[in-house]
């Protein structure tokens, strides 16, 4: 086997390891390998984290009624997730919390990516929430549903506190308003992820200036 030839085989064999998804990674793990943060575990016998979890049920149902009484009307029901974030930051901050987008370590609010909403306790803490949506058919299905991934940049990244990390998720169901489809939150749970377990995948990707090249072009056509 010549020099080259044993370069590209073993090239291939270490590329072929590094695109097997790694499994069972602990969330606060990955957290940490990306943000350099700690994820703080929820204490539920700390009177601090009580309060917290009273002030977020409080505003959990403030949010929920609200965006009920309103509609949501996205195209799709996988939209609505997006759409509800405003109604919880808004109900957050009426309970007392200080809630905003989470901001970047260069100091710029981002409403992309993991998490969505940075809160302040009445202690002071700072903690990070995410608001998903789920319907009763895919509850408990294996559809992936939670993920976030590096930023480009690492400045870019939202997680910049050591913090405790909740997930609100709101059970939505459509429904007709004024004659339009909508969706409204009918039900709602609030999660703690700090066990949560994951796998991460690697994948290949590249622009469309990398694959649209006269080099890769093999016929093209107009409408005939």
């Amino acid at each position: 086997m010549n020099e080259q030839k044993e370069y590209i085989e073993g090239l291939e064999d270490t590329i072929s390891q590094f695109l097997k998804p790694l499994k069972n990674i602990p969330f606060k793990i990955a957290i940490k390998a990306i943000s350099g943060c700690k994820v703080i575990p929820f204490n539920k016998g700390d009177s601090k984290d009580q309060q917290l979890l009273k002030d977020l049920i409080k505003a959990t149902k403030v949010a929920t009624k609200n965006a009920n009484q309103m509609g949501i009307f996205a195209s799709r029901a996988n939209e609505v997730g997006n759409h509800i974030e405003p109604f919880m930051i808004g109900a957050l901050n009426k309970v007392g919390l200080k809630a905003d987008r989470p901001r970047t370590k260069e100091s710029k609010k981002k409403a992309v990516g993991y998490p969505d909403i940075f809160i302040e306790d009445k202690d002071g803490r700072p903690n990070y929430i995410e608001c998903k949506t789920y319907n009763e058919k895919n509850y408990q299905t294996t559809q992936r549903s939670f993920y976030f991934s590096p930023a480009e940049r690492s400045t870019d990244f939202k997680i910049i506190y050591d913090a405790r990390h909740i997930i609100v998720s709101f059970k939505i169901e459509p429904v007709k308003r004024g004659g339009k489809n909508a969706f409204v939150p009918v039900y709602w749970k609030i999660f703690s992820p700090d066990n949560l377990i994951g796998q991460i995948k690697h994948e290949f990707n590249s622009t469309n200036k990398q694959m649209y090249t006269k080099e890769a072009l093999l016929a093209e056509g107009g409408i005939e």
